[in-house]
C-alpha cells in the first residue's frame, strides 16, 4: 500500500515589520509551488524583460520615451528641444531605443520621425509612472508619496 502524501502547512510569520524578507521556519507548500512554476515566465522571457528594463533604466531614455508617447511621433530636432538635450545625445539614445524594439523610425525627406513601436510601451511607462507617483506605503497604509504631497499642499494625510 502506498503511503499517503504528507501535507505541509504553510507557516510563515514575522512580528517585526523590518524582518519580512524571510520566514521564521522553512516549510514548502508543494502544490502552490507547482502551480506558480506552471505559470512562471521562462528564463529566456525573463532575460528579455530585464533587457527592456535595463534600456529604460536611463533617465534620458525614459524622458525621450515619455515625450514620444505624448506626441505620438516626433523628429529628432523636436525631441531634443522637448527634453532639453543635444540632438547628438538624443540620436544616441534613440539608436539604443530602436535597437531594443521600443521605438520605430520613419524617414520623410531629410527628417526622421520616431514613434513608439507599439502600445505596450505606453502601458508599461504609464503603470511605472503611476507606481512611482503613488509611492511606497508606510506601516499606517498611507502612500508615502501621497502623504508628502498632501502635507506640502498644507493638507492632512
Amino acid at each position: 500500500m502506498a503511503a499517503e502524501p504528507i501535507e505541509y502547512p504553510v507557516i510563515c510569520a514575522k512580528d517585526d515589520q523590518d524582518l519580512l524578507d524571510h520566514c521564521d521556519v522553512h516549510v514548502v507548500d508543494p502544490e502552490r509551488v507547482a502551480a506558480v512554476r506552471a505559470r512562471l515566465v521562462s528564463p529566456v522571457i525573463a532575460e528579455q524583460m530585464a533587457g527592456v528594463f535595463k534600456v529604460l533604466a536611463d533617465q534620458s531614455r525614459c524622458r525621450l520615451m515619455a515625450a514620444i508617447i505624448e506626441a505620438g511621433e516626433l523628429c529628432v530636432c523636436d525631441l531634443a528641444a522637448t527634453v532639453d538635450m543635444s540632438e547628438s545625445n538624443v540620436s544616441h539614445h534613440l539608436r539604443v531605443l530602436r535597437a531594443n524594439g521600443l521605438v520605430r523610425a520613419r524617414r520623410a525627406g531629410k527628417m526622421v520621425f520616431y514613434s513608439p513601436d507599439d502600445a505596450h510601451i505606453r502601458v508599461l511607462l504609464d503603470i511605472t509612472r503611476e507606481h512611482v507617483e503613488h509611492g511606497p506605503e508606510n506601516p499606517s497604509g498611507v502612500a508615502v508619496g501621497a502623504a508628502a504631497a498632501t502635507s506640502e499642499e498644507g493638507g492632512s494625510a
